[in-house]
């Protein structure tokens, strides 16, 4: 069973489920995240939703492309948690199983192609303390310990 992080389910409320691919981007002695901002400004590992069809591997490539502008490699995936969460951006109510992984950051090819995203590269410290849900901040203070 993956564990659950975060607040419990709504028994209100039917969750559709949703699996996505996030890396830990070290980079020196800094973190590559990136920062969704909207109304408010959430801190994230960056990835995202797993498209039907597509792999994790393929997901992670593609989605840390998008929100960071960055070519990764070397995945290895870490393990993963479950979170119960509103996407307002898709109208969703969401059960997200989220697959984490370590991987190098190799080079910047452009700024982020996703709409109100930016990239941070904070230090492990920092980044911790900066994270927007309890299952990246698990996975970053783990892997910085």
């Amino acid at each position: 069973m993956i564990r659950r992080i975060g607040h419990a389910p709504r028994t209100d409320q039917r969750y559709r489920l949703r699996p996505g691919a996030y890396a830990i981007l070290p980079l020196g002695q800094r973190v590559l995240l990136t920062a969704q901002i909207s109304h408010i400004v959430d801190i994230q590992l960056p990835g995202g939703g797993i498209d039907p069809g597509e792999s994790p591997i393929r997901a992670l490539h593609r989605e840390v492309m998008e929100e960071t502008g960055w070519r990764i490699s070397n995945p290895r995936r870490l393990g993963a948690f479950r979170r119960f969460a509103f996407m307002p951006e898709y109208d969703l109510w969401a059960e997200k199983l989220c697959h984490v992984y370590i991987a190098r950051p190799v080079r910047q090819l452009a700024e982020p192609s996703e709409p109100d995203h930016e990239t941070l590269a904070l230090t492990p410290e920092d980044a911790v303390a900066s994270m927007g849900n309890d299952g990246d901040r698990l996975f970053l203070a783990r892997y910085f310990s």
